[in-house]
């Protein structure tokens, strides 16, 4: 039962009638008003004109009507909205950046959940040299948290496209992956802590910047790819690194890739931890970026079927990365592994190599309807897959045009599919069901997995249950646990 707050004066009567049915209105009304008192100002919006931004998810699978957008401030506003909508049995769905490719952050049309923004909690709480952390707010973008970092000589190994959008509290709840897996791993590995609120809105806190710590349960380790399903991370401690001190950007040229993996083999040999990037990419796809993005070229007079950008770093001054790498493309040129080779001679070429990769989710838009994937297997299976993937969709849809690529180094695969040049949008989309089984049934032939860093959200559930049912149930266990009235992001991942 609702408990009688009144109704403030600032509440916008003529906002509720909009977002709420006429029978609800009432209720409605009671409850933004009861909201409004847990927060500041600014911490509620209510107008549809400002919600449009935290609804549309960015492939458009999923748009939906919340009740409203709570906006705290701080840990402590979180606790108390979530221990009030505990009270109330009001679902709460956190959002970050608003990023994510699977639904995970999106509501049901029903108006009937409540989205946590965290975009308001931004700050850098600290920042120790000698303990090379930071503790940074679930708010904070990725880039300026790599900023801060970069302030006083370190870095955060994190990278994404999405960085300048992206969160950390985002990135922590889902795992993120991006470029620089091969050598620093997943967000998983950069978290020292954590602060979270949970499901009845007591605050675990555990910011601790220690890298040695066996007192039992790992706890952020659940909360860590969660999704927001565990509880809603509001601040992490993170492990920083030293800033490079010797960098080479690199593209080159191959006819397969089984020659890639090769390339990939001598690049670990002879680079070692140095190695900290390694991606592929088809023609089709640098035919895609070049038609989207006008300054863009070509690094190459000639095409070839298929292309690795390569990264090394390291802290070491010197300038000895360079013929190290030049040294592995020498012998391979003349093993005929590699057919050409680039090497960024500045900061803005090394730019213009990673801009034509990184370019290519938006790019694929030119290639009409795209079918994405988000998948992993082992990195020595990664040609055999794809050969095997690739003719078993070519010969069950005439025309379609993979656009595979991703990190070769890690094994993750952005296994998208371009519609056929001379089939209708709508006829390729009813492909989907037919192309994701083809995928994922040989993914789990190969101990892969369908979710390698996007997460699960809306749009995997069910496949995830499918496949891994004891993984399935153990989770709900422990979501039953944590959250025994699934108030927290309800029907993502595992409810």
């Amino acid at each position: 039962m609702l408990r009688d707050s009144g109704f403030g004066d600032e509440l916008d009567h003529s906002v509720v009638n909009l977002i709420c049915p006429f029978h609800e209105r009432l209720l409605c009304m009671c409850v933004i008003a009861q909201l409004q008192q847990l927060l500041d100002a600014d911490g509620l919006l209510l107008a549809t004109d400002d919600l449009a931004r935290y609804t549309q998810e960015p492939r458009h699978r999923y748009q939906g009507r919340p009740l409203a957008v709570a906006r705290p401030s701080n840990t402590g506003q979180l606790a108390e909205v979530v221990r009030w909508c505990r009270g109330q049995g009001i679902a709460m769905v956190a959002q970050g950046g608003h990023t994510g490719l699977v639904g995970g952050a999106a509501v049901p049309e029903d108006q009937s959940q409540l989205i946590v923004s965290m975009e308001r909690m931004r700050r850098i709480r600290s920042l120790d040299v000698a303990d090379a952390s930071l503790v940074a707010e679930a708010g904070c973008t990725l880039t300026a948290v790599q900023q801060a970092a970069l302030d006083h000589g370190l870095f955060y190994p994190v990278s994404l496209a999405s960085e300048g959008t992206a969160t950390i509290g985002g990135t922590i709840a889902t795992n993120a992956g991006g470029n620089l897996t091969i050598r620093h791993g997943n967000t998983r590995r950069q978290v020292l802590g954590l602060e979270v609120v949970l499901a009845d809105g007591r605050i675990y806190q555990d910011l601790s910047p220690l890298r040695k710590d066996n007192s039992g349960y790992d706890l952020k380790q659940w909360i860590i790819g969660s999704e927001g399903t565990l509880g809603i991370i509001t601040a992490a401690t993170l492990a920083l690194q030293p800033v490079a001190r010797q960098s080479v950007t690199a593209m080159v040229a191959v006819a397969n890739l089984e020659d890639g993996l090769a390339l990939l083999t001598q690049l670990r040999a002879g680079l070692g931890e140095t190695l900290s990037a390694c991606e592929f990419m088809p023609r089709l796809a640098m035919d895609f970026v070049l038609d989207h993005l006008p300054q863009a070229r070509d690094p190459f007079e000639r095409t070839h079927p298929w292309y690795v950008t390569v990264q090394a770093d390291t802290c070491v001054a010197g300038d000895w990365l360079e013929p190290a790498i030049l040294a592995i493309f020498s012998r391979a040129l003349d093993g005929g592994l590699v057919h050409d080779a680039v090497i960024a001679d500045s900061q803005a070429r090394a730019d213009a190599l990673w801009a034509l990769r990184e370019a290519i989710s938006p790019a694929q838009q030119t290639g009409g309807v795209s079918l994405k994937h988000d998948i992993a297997v082992p990195v020595s299976c990664i040609p055999e897959f794809v050969n095997r993937a690739t003719a078993e969709l070519e010969q069950a849809v005439a025309g379609i045009r993979p656009c595979i690529f991703g990190h070769l180094g890690d094994g993750n695969l952005h296994f998208n599919l371009s519609q056929p040049e001379a089939m209708p949008a709508e006829k390729f989309r009813a492909c989907e069901p037919l192309c994701n089984r083809i995928i994922f049934d040989l993914v789990r032939q190969y101990q892969g997995s369908i979710a390698a860093e996007h997460g699960i959200g809306q749009l995997r559930r069910d496949e995830l249950a499918t496949g891994q049912p004891l993984k399935v149930e153990l989770m709900k266990q422990i979501k039953t646990a944590l959250d025994p009235h699934n108030l927290l992001n309800p029907g993502k991942v595992v409810s």
